[in-house]
């Protein structure tokens, strides 16, 4: 059967209750007809579809598929057919369970992987999966909106706009009330570095230049930062710091769970002088999100709040997929690879020792050469 020409098929896996989950959001998405060169072909929900079917949340997955027919419901990847279309296989479950799920979508006969952020709980798995994939030929995008997120681009505009010297700092909020905190760092026992800054990271080594091997010094904002221990997990609340590489580019990450909903990016000159600031969700976004939660108000609220973002993603990977061997094909813009994901992750895993040894020591400033020179740097990234 010929494939269906500027179409590619979409299959979800790690769908989620209807309404909460992402897996389940990026289905809707397709189903809306929202990305033209992808349409939704199947579903593979392992839990509502086997021992969560009895459940509230299991009857509400099956009245979803219920209401969506020509789309296949699947209980394991081990039930896909792949047909002559390329297809794309959207990955968007447990992250721990991302490994055995890549290469199952692969060796199934997927052409093109798009994997949610942060791709695996380690380096090492997410390694092995970027060198599975490459042996097979496959390409492996990954989920990490704000590389396409408005108030990003019109930020590294002003940046270039302002010339040689200028720095931007990126602020990121969650909503988080501090009595919360316990179960959001037992919830992302992962640490604040590899999940709700991952976005943050993954903008630094995508249009920073900022690798792990390549970082000069770190400098913590210490009014601005805080490092607790709650129950049996020690993590940052909020974390704000400046790093320059070693090719002189320097860039600042200020992470705050109790700041509030929204992301900033500031634009200084030189002499610390603010020449822009970007938001998101700006006014128009705000009035926008506001229609969709009347609509939908049971949906997740960063449903409505990262839609375009979103959109933008799963269109630039579906069209990409397409054009996949042929002399069409470009890099989608700004779309992070898994190769950024690997670099974004192991930025994370070296900066949150060495930004905690400096919060709870208090040191003024961590310089790698210096502690390399005084045989500390083992220290700090242990």
């Amino acid at each position: 059967m010929a494939a269906i020409e500027g179409i590619c098929d979409v299959v979800i896996v790690g769908c989620g209750l209807p309404g909460r989950g992402m897996g389940w959001y990026h289905a809707r998405n397709l189903l809306d007809g929202l990305i033209p060169s992808g349409k939704l072909s199947a579903v593979i929900e392992p839990y509502f579809l086997g021992a969560g079917a009895e459940t509230p949340g299991g009857v509400a997955f099956a009245a979803f598929a219920a209401e969506t027919p020509g789309v296949a419901f699947l209980k394991s990847v081990g039930e896909l057919e792949v047909g002559a279309n390329k297809t794309v296989a959207l990955i968007a479950g447990r992250t721990a369970d991302n490994p055995r799920l890549l290469r199952e979508v692969i060796d199934a006969g997927c052409s093109t992987v798009y994997l949610e952020k942060p791709g695996a709980p380690t380096v090492g798995e997410l390694e092995a999966m970027a060198e599975y994939a490459e042996s097979k030929n496959v390409a492996v995008y990954m989920g990490y909106n704000k590389n396409v997120t408005k108030y990003v681009d019109l930020a590294r505009e002003a940046e270039t706009k302002a010339g040689a010297g200028a720095t931007t700092a990126f602020y990121h909020n969650n909503a988080y009330k501090p009595e919360e905190l316990p179960e959001c760092f037992e919830r992302n026992a992962e640490g604040m570095l590899k999940n709700m800054a991952v976005h943050e990271l993954a903008l630094l080594v995508t249009y920073y230049g900022v690798r792990s091997d390549n970082i000069a010094s770190v400098v913590p904002d210490k009014e601005f930062s805080s490092c607790q221990t709650l129950g049996a997990f020690t993590d940052f609340d909020k974390i704000g710091f400046e790093l320059t590489t070693t090719e002189g580019r320097t860039v600042s990450v200020f992470a705050d769970r109790c700041g509030g909903s929204f992301s900033e990016a500031v634009v200084s000159s030189p002499e610390g002088v603010e020449l822009a600031r970007t938001r998101t969700p700006d006014a128009a976004l705000e009035a926008a999100c506001a229609e969709k939660e009347k609509a939908h108000p049971d949906w997740m609220p960063y449903f409505h709040l990262q839609h375009d973002d979103y959109i933008t993603l799963k269109e630039r990977v579906c069209a990409a997929a397409l054009a996949e061997g042929t002399e069409a094909f470009v890099e989608p813009e700004g779309v992070a690879s898994i190769g950024v994901a690997v670099e974004t992750l192991k930025v994370a895993e070296y900066l949150t020792p060495l930004l905690q040894d400096q919060l709870l020591h208090r040191a003024s400033e961590f310089d790698i050469s210096d502690a390399a020179k005084a045989g500390n740097a083992t220290m700090s990234m242990a």
